[in-house]
């Protein structure tokens, strides 16, 4: 079983930057695949940004493209969101998960198997 702890959350002013953590319990957590998704008030829990195990292969939601970053750290288990120009569309509950893959990244929550609590975003105006 693979717990998920993510941390980094909080408010910040539209134009302002936040990076999310999350630090996994995984052994060999270079062997899993890892992603962010986040979900608004009243909507669908939706995907962000994903990341191949081996870091090599990366992608991201049309709405955050150019203005997030996935990155890992495998040594410390740890996955990092970094989130610039942030505007209030961006406010939502944002989790971390994982799925054991070597090669590839997944852009559904029904990829996943293991879930972080979440960390609330809030962007205000």
């Amino acid at each position: 079983q693979v717990q998920l702890v993510e941390s980094g959350g909080g408010l910040v002013q539209a134009g302002g930057s936040q990076t999310l953590s999350c630090v996994a319990s995984a052994r060999a957590f270079g062997t899993y695949a890892v992603g962010w998704f986040r979900q608004a008030p009243g909507k669908e829990r939706e995907f962000v940004a994903a990341l191949s195990g081996s870091g090599d292969l990366k992608y991201y939601a049309d709405s955050v493209r150019g203005r997030f970053t996935i990155s890992r750290d495998n040594a410390k288990n740890s996955v990092y969101l970094q989130m610039n120009s942030l505007n209030p569309g961006d406010t939502a509950v944002y989790y971390c998960a994982a799925r054991r893959s070597l090669i590839s990244y997944y852009t559904t929550v029904s990829d996943y198997d293991y879930w972080g609590q979440g960390t609330q975003v809030t962007v205000s105006s």
